[in-house]
């Protein structure tokens, strides 16, 4: 599918990112994905990939939780264009909050995004915290550096 639609390198690394595998995306993929957020080109093509997993929905909810998950990551250790593009499409974020998915077994698993979406928003809306956490994460990355 990714040499069909003749996606990017960073277009690649987003879609496994935000695949519908049962576990969430590796550490390293996502220190990748964020180092390559400062690349102006890769960004737009990483943001856009993220929007469009976004708006996900149904059995795809991993799709959107992911999605979610590396933009949290990006927003703390990415380009701080990540955080502003969030901000200025926070509606987008918002609407998750409202997520609704119940699996063949009747678990809620919209849930999931509904708690990242407003954990987001409050993130976005925060500038102090947003600058805190964006400290500590880049702390915490160059001590993974010096290792």
């Amino acid at each position: 599918k990714n040499i069909v639609n003749n996606y990017s390198e960073a277009e690649i690394k987003v879609r496994e990112a935000t695949s519908n595998d049962p576990w969430g995306p590796s550490s390293s993929l996502m220190t990748e994905i964020a180092d390559l957020t400062y690349n102006v080109v890769a960004f737009s093509e990483i943001m856009s990939m993220i929007w469009k997993r976004l708006n996900d929905h149904g059995k795809n909810w991993r799709h959107v939780y992911k999605a979610l998950t590396l933009l949290d990551y990006l927003i703390k250790t990415g380009s701080e264009r990540v955080a502003q593009q969030c901000k200025e499409n926070i509606f987008a974020i918002q609407t998750l909050k409202d997520f609704q998915y119940i699996d063949r077994d009747g678990k809620d698993q919209g849930i999931n995004v509904r708690e990242k979406s407003k954990q987001l928003v409050s993130l976005l809306k925060d500038d102090e915290r947003l600058k805190t956490e964006r400290a500590q994460a880049l702390k915490t990355k160059e001590r993974m550096a010096q290792v």
